[in-house]
């Protein structure tokens, strides 16, 4: 499930500051590493393990937030002789840091992941890690697996590979200066050639009939005792970039798949089809969405500048299944390859210093491009991985600080009654079952919802009392409820 950006004014984090500070609490989410695992990091940070070629002579570059110093991918985009384009795309090799069975792999095997908050983040790893040494940062020369993928002239990748290598990026760009640069034709042709590749990549998306959630960030503020909810939506270049990562992640699947051994990321496709709820979410927002067209057509001819497409962009995550890890060996693929939402089998890999598994991931596809086995320490935890990933704490950190800015917009109305469409029931639960989800459009929020009359008809336009609005309320605990009065 994609991550669901937020971002909030000093007022909102200090007015909810104890609410969130109580659900890292409960996730046993601590920033504050032990100093075993600082004093390896240093170490490490001093001394790397290196059998990487020499690959400073590519100008790569980054692109992220102005504020970001975790710095996981770099890129270098050439044009092809005789047509197409090259991407070198460098992943930061946090191996070259992390020694096996050692207290960073310790901890990092218990954190799973970096944790984001509204206000702030749990990294997976130390920051002189994270932040300096592993970090693609400007004019540093950093250990990475550096990828080679070769696009034909519609951007069909034609050739992958990926090996260690030391690489040195030259520029921290940023998404809002890169977009003017490109829109104003004035940037540098490695830079320009993001929006040539990034166009015919979503074409080639499109046509595969994978579904894409451009996500708006969520941007909360507060003011005169309410909190109040908008949205920012993304630059076009948010896109081409992630159709790097989607386009690496594949290749990194296909690799793992020739080899017979590897770690997939799948999902199902849901039962039931959750559609008909989006159909009702867009309903209830405004939004048509005639019978003829897919979701996936639908989504992707939303504006997340508007208000309203932005709220059901939002929501459409809600519905839908979640994913999840696969491992296999020996060439026992498992029947369940392919991720849904992508479309082809899909890994993650370019993001080691926020995800564990793309350590393991990055590994495997090293190995499979050198012919040979990959190494004991990774198939050790091979079989053990996807339930220590199903444990990570960031899908829960993500809904509940969603749940509780959600609640924050209807404090101090409790008792008001609204417009809701019901967009989910409990028919299919033990009986008797009277609940649901409603949804509102202004603010746009769900929440559970219950009948005692009788139980809720799926579509249904209701009168929703809202009964409780507590951002406060524990883990696991519904924040918002309502009932038809």
């Amino acid at each position: 499930m994609p991550r669901r950006p937020m971002h909030m004014s000093d007022a909102a984090k200090a007015a909810l500051s104890t609410a969130l500070q109580n659900l890292r609490t409960a996730l046993g989410a601590d920033a504050d590493f032990p100093e075993p695992v600082l004093q390896a990091a240093a170490a490490a940070a001093q001394a790397p393990v290196l059998s990487h070629e020499d690959a400073t002579h590519l100008p790569f570059f980054t692109i992220d937030p102005p504020e970001s110093q975790d710095l996981d991918q770099a890129m270098y985009l050439e044009r092809r002789p005789g047509g197409g384009y090259r991407v070198h795309y460098a992943i930061t090799d946090i191996a070259a840091f992390v020694t096996p069975g050692g207290v960073l792999d310790a901890e990092a095997g218990k954190r799973v992941e970096t944790l984001y908050f509204p206000d702030v983040k749990v990294p997976l790893h130390p920051p002189v890690l994270s932040e300096g040494a592993a970090s693609l940062l400007p004019n540093r020369t950093v250990p990475a697996l550096l990828w080679r993928h070769d696009l034909d002239a519609q951007g069909e990748v034609t050739a992958s590979d990926v090996r260690r290598a030391l690489v040195r990026s030259r520029a921290k760009l940023n998404y809002a200066c890169v977009q003017q640069d490109i829109d104003a034709g004035t940037a540098e042709e490695s830079v320009a050639l993001l929006r040539d590749i990034g166009v015919l990549r979503e074409a080639v998306e499109a046509d595969r009939g994978a579904v894409s959630l451009a996500l708006p960030d969520q941007e909360v503020t507060f003011e005169n005792g309410e909190f109040h909810l908008d949205y920012r939506a993304p630059l076009p270049v948010d896109g081409w970039n992630e159709q790097l990562s989607l386009m690496t992640g594949m290749a990194a699947a296909g690799l793992m798949l020739d080899s017979g051994t590897g770690v997939l990321r799948t999902q199902r496709k849901r039962t039931p089809d959750p559609v008909p709820g989006l159909h009702l979410i867009a309903r209830q927002l405004g939004i048509e969405w005639p019978e003829h067209m897919s979701y996936a057509e639908r989504i992707r001819t939303l504006d997340p500048g508007l208000r309203n497409h932005a709220a059901f962009l939002h929501e459409a995550i809600r519905l839908f299944r979640p994913a999840e890890y696969k491992t296999f060996r020996d060439g026992a693929v498992p029947p369940l390859h392919v991720h849904a939402s992508i479309a082809a089998p899909y890994t993650h890999c370019t993001a080691p210093m926020r995800r564990l598994v793309d350590r393991y991931a990055g590994e495997l596809c090293v190995a499979a491009c050198a012919g040979q086995a990959p190494p004991a320490w990774v198939l050790a935890a091979l079989d053990g991985l996807p339930a220590r990933m199903a444990g990570g704490k960031g899908g829960k950190a993500d809904r509940e600080s969603v749940d509780i800015v959600e609640a924050a917009l209807l404090m101090k109305r409790e008792g008001e009654v609204f417009d809701a469409a019901v967009i989910d029931t409990d028919v299919d639960a033990p009986a008797p079952a009277f609940g649901g989800l409603a949804y509102l459009a202004d603010p746009p929020v769900m929440g559970r919802i219950s009948s005692p009359t009788g139980s809720l008809e799926l579509g249904a336009s209701v009168r929703a009392k809202l009964d409780r609005a507590d951002p406060k309320a524990g883990l696991d605990v519904d924040k918002i409820l309502f009932s038809v009065p």
